[in-house]
């Protein structure tokens, strides 16, 4: 197979090259623009005066996860999982000094806790069974005095807890995961908790979309574990609720696809599949080696990449819902099944791979960590196509008809090492890794803001145009950033906005400022 494409970065790039490059970024970033992002590129200093005001460590890995803010009691609830299970509570109200005041215990509740939301002085937390193919729960406490209000029951493995914006529903995406041996599959499922009724709750499935999985599937949906239904394949990964709290959509990330769902009447409306992006398009190109000592970004026909986003947003314009996706990527990886082999570990087509003893060495394409459920398209046994996972981009998508309106393509893993911060340790398998994503105004532009796991950064774009965002600034994060949450002025402490990123693999809480 020929590759359609090769440029190198070198490890250490010379500042006057670096400039040289960012400059010609910059310069492609703007004439992709309207004339009016332009002018605002050029002139807007707001996103550049942007810092790190603070920092608290809250444990080793594990112990900064997910992040929520309560405005009228001005604390701070993190998700803190690396020795005894628990949400951390700090007091945020001078935010350049975060202080941790104390803990809620998860130990009488279940396992894990993975997510917390907060909504008119109520904390909801989704916590998954000490068995966590059992149903898991919704606890919702009081942020002043941290009482409990309610337990609710959702169900099996509640990964992430949101309010609606009217704060009268709570939804749980369940991801339902199987056992190790694979006997237990539980359902993936969404859970739609109306406060106002006294928490009744009501959980979806997906067994109503089993008569169009051939369709679904020729979209890119997933459904592929051993012996597996759509019902128990699904895997609801993340939540976001329009403005009006009528329409929610759901990423299922192994599957690779959002939900729609209708508050209205509590029903699964829609499920979008994602499709492929496709590494032979030059914009596309990267480096999928980690053993070549150097990043060399190549385009290569007959690969794609599985978009498999984590979290999602939503910013509505002009009465079009834009969902922002950070495509992450994962593996289903258990001792009765794992998906992932790396290249130089399989069986290639010789008509579509002609040169596939060359692709299959370390500083080509033999590292690539790649599926196996996907590429033999003729079934014979060899890979026809290779498929990666994750795209290494944020993706926007039109919330009514799940169509693609945008994706930053190579970017964000171009602006990773311009900033020093690109590990060519993860070449081979999803990059940057973008994982988490927010979305906040400040003055008159809206901004989303992406964490980048495996570069330890955030990145920032103007997305004041949904259809035409636009990189702003790269922030550097702790170690893996799991959470980002943004607070606007209004309901900030300091009536400044803030950023605050929560990184797992050195529970950092880090809070960033505009410069006044």
């Amino acid at each position: 197979m020929k590759r359609v494409a090769d440029f190198c970065y070198p490890f250490l790039i010379p500042k006057i090259m670096k400039k040289i490059i960012l400059l010609l970024l910059v310069v492609g970033t703007m004439f992709s623009c309207q004339k009016e992002d332009i002018l605002t590129y050029a002139t807007d200093p707001q996103i550049y005066q942007f810092k790190e005001i603070s920092a608290i460590t809250l444990g080793g890995v594990g112990a900064s996860e997910i992040s929520a803010y309560d405005p009228t009691t001005k604390k701070l609830f993190v998700v803190n999982n690396s020795d005894i299970n628990r949400i951390d509570v700090l007091d945020l109200s001078n935010p350049t000094s975060p202080v941790l005041l104390g803990k809620i215990l998860m130990a009488p509740y279940g396992g894990y806790v993975n997510s917390v939301a907060v909504s008119n002085g109520k904390l909801a937390a989704a916590i998954e069974a000490s068995n966590k193919q059992a149903a898991g729960k919704c606890v919702v406490f009081n942020t002043s005095d941290l009482a409990e209000i309610k337990q609710i029951t959702v169900g099996s493995l509640p990964d992430m807890v949101t309010f609606s914006p009217d704060g009268n529903f709570i939804m749980t995406a369940n991801e339902g995961e199987p056992s190790d041996d694979y006997v237990n599959d539980p359902e993936g499922s969404i859970s739609i908790i109306n406060v106002s009724a006294g928490y009744a709750v009501k959980t979806l499935n997906f067994a109503g979309f089993e008569s169009n999985l051939a369709a679904l599937k020729a979209k890119g949906f997933r459904v592929f574990g051993p012996g597996a239904s759509l019902a128990k394949d699904t895997e609801p990964e993340y939540v976001t609720i329009s403005a009006d709290s009528k329409t929610a959509w759901v990423t299922l990330q192994e599957n690779n696809a959002i939900a729609k769902v209708d508050l209205t009447s509590q029903t699964i409306t829609d499920v979008f599949p994602l499709g492929f992006k496709d590494y032979s398009d030059l914009n596309n190109a990267f480096d999928f080696s980690d053993k070549d000592a150097k990043v060399q970004f190549s385009s290569y026909a007959k690969i794609k990449g599985i978009y498999m986003p984590d979290a999602i947003a939503v910013y509505e314009k002009n009465g079009i819902p834009y969902l922002f996706t950070a495509n992450e990527g994962d593996a289903r990886e258990y001792a009765k099944f794992a998906e992932v082999k790396r290249v130089k570990d399989i069986n290639l087509d010789a008509t579509n791979f002609p040169t596939g003893a060359a692709l299959k060495v370390d500083a080509a394409l033999g590292r690539l960590n790649i599926t196996t459920t996907l590429g033999d398209t003729d079934g014979d046994g060899d890979f026809d196509e290779l498929y990666s996972l994750g795209a290494r981009s944020m993706s926007v998508w039109n919330g009514i008809t799940g169509a693609q309106v945008f994706d930053t393509k190579n970017e964000i893993d171009h602006r990773s090492i311009l900033a020093g911060l690109y590990d060519d340790n993860r070449s081979d398998d999803k990059g940057s890794e973008p994982e988490g994503v927010a979305i906040g105004k400040i003055g008159d532009r809206t901004y989303a803001f992406i964490g980048c796991e495996r570069t330890d950064a955030m990145m920032i774009y103007d997305i004041t145009n949904p259809e035409r965002p636009f990189f702003k600034l790269t922030l550097k994060t702790g170690d893996a950033p799991e959470g980002i949450l943004f607070i606007p002025a209004d309901k900030s402490p300091n009536k400044l906005p803030l950023i605050i990123v929560s990184s797992e693999n050195d529970g950092q809480v880090k809070c960033y400022s505009p410069i006044q």
